[in-house]
């Protein structure tokens, strides 16, 4: 059974996958790609919160029993997948839901990944007309719906996955989860690689690695089909700065809407 078990919880465009990647180059580590193991303990909370069978025994007792559930069956799942020392299961989720998980595992160590909003935005518009043989089901010339640039990243903002996203990190800042979590800007883990990840171990409480950041080989498998025209897991094997296109894919109106619109984020994260 693996010793610790660490989670993931980042911004969609932002890195996550690659992450996974760097962490998978550690021997002591199994990383996962986009894991499904939040989703069965969050169905399980329904039906443990909502049975009377559960409802009609002793309430602590219960509780004391669902809390070694959750806690025992994040181990056994694990268990069943890996004998590596350590686990890192991504999901958007853990963060928002902080307080679940540390209810039947204390203080978990949560690593995030945030890059620029404007950049997230355009990877959204630069996968969307990466398939102009797809319909996407944004744009509704009938409706003038998603017609436009502006109006894709308006659609986006307020849905998922980047508008959900950004709404949980600004509750997680609000309710003071985002102290407890580490954040990783995708900036510097392109620019100061082996720096960065030295404060991920630091925060993670275990030995550094020495990184190769020029030939990560991907280990994390999806079929990105599942995702539709925004299923885009594939890295790259040599880690360097990206350059910065939000400008040219956006237009200026756009990512200065964002900016503004989000000033909190790019106050807290330090974007200018």
């Amino acid at each position: 059974m693996p010793e610790k078990i660490f989670f993931q919880s980042s911004l969609p465009r932002s890195g996550s996958t690659l992450l996974q990647n760097i962490f998978a180059q550690n021997p002591e580590f199994y990383a996962t790609p986009t894991s499904g193991v939040l989703e069965l303990l969050y169905a399980a909370r329904a039906n443990y919160s909502n049975s009377p069978e559960f409802k009609a025994q002793d309430a602590d007792l219960m509780k004391q029993g669902w809390l070694g559930f959750c806690r025992n069956g994040l181990n056994g799942f694990y268990h069943g997948v890996t004998d590596k020392k350590y686990v890192v299961d991504k999901s958007r989720g853990w963060g928002i839901h902080y307080g679940f998980l540390n209810s039947f595992y204390p203080e978990p160590k949560i690593v995030v990944m945030v890059r620029d909003l404007r950049s997230v935005f355009a990877s959204m518009e630069k996968n969307f007309r990466k398939h102009p043989e797809m319909d996407s089901g944004l744009v509704s010339h009938a409706e003038m719906r998603g017609t436009t640039t502006e109006k894709r990243v308006d659609i986006w903002a307020g849905g998922q996955p980047v508008g959900l996203a950004i709404e949980r990190l600004r509750q997680m800042m609000t309710d003071g989860t985002a102290e407890k979590v580490h954040f990783v800007r995708f900036e510097d883990l392109t620019r100061d690689s082996q720096m960065e990840m030295n404060k991920v171990y630091d925060y993670l409480g275990i030995e550094k690695y020495q990184h190769d950041f020029n030939n990560v080989e991907q280990v994390t498998k999806e079929d990105d089909s599942v995702y539709g025209i925004y299923g885009d897991h594939q890295i790259r094997t040599k880690v360097e700065p990206v350059a910065n296109d939000f400008h040219q894919v956006l237009g200026t109106h756009a990512s200065n809407w964002i900016k503004d619109n989000y000033k909190w984020f790019f106050d807290k994260f330090k974007y200018y």
